[in-house]
């Protein structure tokens, strides 16, 4: 009797043991799920299993361990893409169930072909609420590209999204695009080749009526080139935040810049826009013409010269 007495008090005691223990863990859990953590207001989730995402983010620095990614396997995987936190302090708990059901409310932001940076930096601070002063900043700090990083597009933008990242995106996604291109044309990519071609590209694109006249503005560019003439072209004149005044005689006299072809011959080093993928392509791949002049005629177009008294004939026919 005695015996089963202490069997039943041993019993007793064990339970009330792993009750005690079992108490523990479980506090010990919600005091882990309720700790503060701090993240950006959205975050880029690439795609990938629960413990290739919780390593993307402590690459990022971010509060997450193993036991996150145990928790997610019971709550579901996380969204890939853009995902909206709303705040930048969370519990565990909270941050761990918004990657898994919250995604990031997105923004069309337009990049035209042609548009400077200047330009584009400026419609992004105003469309999204960032600064313009960050933006500028983060551009400097994030390429050794002037002008001409950016591949026009129609640009999905998370809103919420910070000046660093926004920066980081629309570098990453466009030197993943023209690498692309080079890799198709070239069967490699040489950066500073490339972003001659996307000088030459820039002044095609300001001054082509359309992509049908794009190889011949290019063989223009060339062809006075070897002759040692100067380019003379006015769109190399819109560059940064004069990318839609009107170039006047003031300006080509005056104007003291790289950009200025009237004074300068050759290409400018650095682009003076954004540039489109038919155009890097002209610049590549001239039309094979004698042509020296073009002059824009009544229908919006161009007439090409191979000569100056033709391109005066079609300038007094121009301007009737």
């Amino acid at each position: 009797m005695e015996i089963a007495t202490n069997m039943k008090m041993k019993k007793l005691t064990i339970a009330k043991y792993v009750l005690e223990i079992m108490l523990i863990i479980m506090l010990s859990f919600m005091y882990y799920l309720n700790k503060p953590i701090r993240t950006p207001k959205v975050l880029y989730i690439q795609a990938g299993s629960i413990n290739q995402i919780i390593a993307q983010m402590q690459v990022k620095k971010y509060d997450v361990s193993k036991l996150d990614s145990l928790v997610l396997r019971f709550i579901g995987s996380p969204q890939s893409g853009w995902i909206n936190i709303g705040t930048m302090y969370n519990t565990k708990a909270d941050f761990l169930y918004k990657l898994t059901r919250a995604k990031a409310a997105l923004q069309n932001v337009t990049l035209i072909p042609g548009e400077t940076s200047y330009i584009f930096l400026r419609q992004l601070a105003s469309n999204l609420d960032l600064s313009i002063e960050k933006l500028h900043s983060e551009y400097a700090m994030q390429t050794s590209v002037e002008e001409g990083a950016f591949v026009p597009d129609t640009y999905k933008i998370p809103i919420g999204i910070t000046e660093r990242e926004l920066i980081h995106m629309l570098l990453k996604v466009s030197n993943e695009k023209m690498k692309a291109l080079s890799m198709k044309i070239f069967g490699t990519y040489n950066k500073k080749k490339w972003f001659q071609y996307v000088a030459i590209a820039s002044i095609i694109q300001k001054e082509s009526a359309n992509t049908k006249e794009m190889p011949i503005v290019s063989s223009v560019i060339y062809n006075r080139i070897k002759q040692d003439m100067k380019l003379q072209m006015d769109g190399s004149l819109n560059y940064g935040k004069y990318s839609h005044v009107k170039v006047t005689p003031y300006r080509i006299r005056n104007d003291r810049s790289i950009f200025n072809t009237y004074l300068y011959k050759g290409v400018p080093s650095v682009a003076v826009c954004n540039v489109s993928f038919s155009a890097i392509k002209a610049a590549i791949f001239p039309a094979k013409t004698n042509y020296l002049y073009f002059m824009k005629n009544k229908q919006g177009y161009h007439d090409f010269a191979c000569n100056y008294s033709t391109h005066l004939h079609n300038i007094r026919h121009a301007t009737k």
